[in-house]
């Protein structure tokens, strides 16, 4: 299983994201793809996510049975302890007074 969910993103990447995969809601998509399609789809995302951000998950042999990555702008970033990939923040940006 292949999910892919993007925030901000431009229609074009969208498009091109509805042409492999099946979105189930507005920017969440979904499908089942070999290593090798999974790692061209990212490219494709990576490429045109533009200021937008993007996550995708898949299912593998782990222990907790799955993998992600992120790209774009984002607090979340993927970080690895013990074998576990867990989610880190950064801090929240200050508003200006």
């Amino acid at each position: 299983m292949l999910v892919i969910v993007v925030e901000n993103a431009p229609p074009r990447l969208r498009g091109r994201l509805a042409v492999w995969l099946l979105e189930i809601r507005a920017g969440v998509y979904v499908g089942k793809y070999s290593s090798r399609v999974r790692e061209m789809i990212w490219n494709q995302v990576c490429k045109g996510v533009g200021e937008g951000n993007a996550v995708m998950t898949w299912s593998t042999n782990t222990e907790s049975g799955f993998d992600f990555m992120t790209c774009g702008a984002n607090r979340r970033i993927p970080k690895e302890m013990e074998g576990v990939k867990l989610v880190s923040f950064y801090p929240a940006p200050e508003e200006e007074t």
